[in-house]
């Protein structure tokens, strides 16, 4: 009789898996404390700055929420630990592993990004395996963590107010590994600011020559994902508008700013930028560079001599990328609009 009583105790403790996730210890970091929905079977993994709804099948994230605070960005940050670790919370069968990515050709792909952490500890638990996808290693190291993280960090440190965040990712183009964790065709960043209740999702192939393409809706966010996330949003004139330029000068409104790409010296793109200042549109511009000062500077100059308006020069270097320059040789400004 006591070994059934053991049995059914090792079974209670082993199964516990939810169709919807319960997040007890972590609903503060959810907006209004709603958990999204999601018809896939998941254990929930709360930790201290970020949760996971976590997927026994796949080895890794259904999605992430985070809560950011644009104050706690500017302030000192921890140093980025590169300790990856297997989460030991998960019974060993569900993990992925340290050697599944080992010769993969695949990134660990943080969701919640390491960026994002202002806390040793939080630096530290954004390595847990839980907290990674195979990800193509162009895309992790170049348009995701430049076109995707870095303006989400941007947006949190211009407003006064906190923001929500969940990453994920969809599709399957395969596994790596003994634990046979799936390879994810699609990638998804979905940003809500509860100030403007605003929201907007970035899509993003998981393949080293993805490109961001236009913002999505919020509703067609949940289309392509099947979750609810519960967001106080029914129309879509609180999603991202997408204003219509030529190719040259495509321009992505999220809240107040957006970006212009310079990979090289363009004067219809500054004589635009030039336009807007004069017909007042544009309250301030950031230019930011890597290694390519004298690009910014010419364009700086051209701002400065043929408008009341100084550009802000801001050095900020994207993560190496093997074989890739263009990330550090491009310069961006970021526009505010007024």
């Amino acid at each position: 009789m006591k070994w059934l009583i053991h049995f059914a105790l090792l079974a209670a403790l082993a199964a516990p898996m939810y169709a919807y996730a319960l997040f007890d210890q972590c609903k503060a970091l959810f907006p209004n404390q709603q958990i999204p929905t999601s018809a896939e079977i998941g254990r929930d993994l709360c930790f201290d700055d970020f949760a996971i709804y976590y997927s026994p099948a796949d080895k890794k994230p259904i999605y992430t929420v985070e809560r950011i605070n644009g104050e706690a960005l500017k302030g000192p940050r921890p140093r980025r630990s590169n300790q990856f670790y297997e989460e030991a919370r998960l019974p060993l069968q569900e993990r992925s592993l340290l050697s599944d990515y080992r010769e993969s050709g695949f990134d660990r792909g943080h969701n919640v990004p390491a960026g994002n952490m202002t806390t040793e500890k939080g630096m530290a638990q954004s390595f847990s395996l839980a907290n990674m996808m195979p990800q193509a290693r162009l895309n992790n190291q170049g348009v995701w963590a430049k076109r995707v993280e870095e303006p989400t960090r941007l947006y949190a440190k211009r407003i006064e107010n906190d923001i929500y965040v969940f990453t994920g990712s969809v599709g399957s183009l395969g596994s790596i590994g003994k634990s046979r964790v799936t390879i994810p065709s699609h990638l998804y960043k979905l940003v809500y600011d509860p100030s403007k209740n605003l929201a907007w999702a970035y899509w993003v192939e998981n393949a080293n020559d993805a490109q961001v393409k236009p913002l999505i809706s919020y509703a067609e966010l949940k289309q392509k994902t099947g979750i609810d996330f519960h967001l106080p949003i029914t129309d879509e004139t609180t999603t991202p508008k997408i204003i219509a330029a030529s190719p040259q000068n495509t321009k992505t409104i999220v809240g107040a700013w957006y970006p212009v790409f310079f990979d090289q010296f363009s004067s219809g793109k500054v004589t635009q930028i030039i336009s807007d200042i004069q017909a007042r549109k544009v309250s301030s511009i950031d230019i930011q560079y890597d290694r390519n000062i004298e690009l910014a500077n010419k364009i700086a100059q051209q701002i400065r001599t043929q408008t009341i308006l100084t550009p802000i020069l801001i050095q900020a270097s994207p993560p190496d990328s093997p074989g890739v320059s263009y990330e550090r040789n491009r310069v961006t400004l970021i526009i505010h609009s007024k």
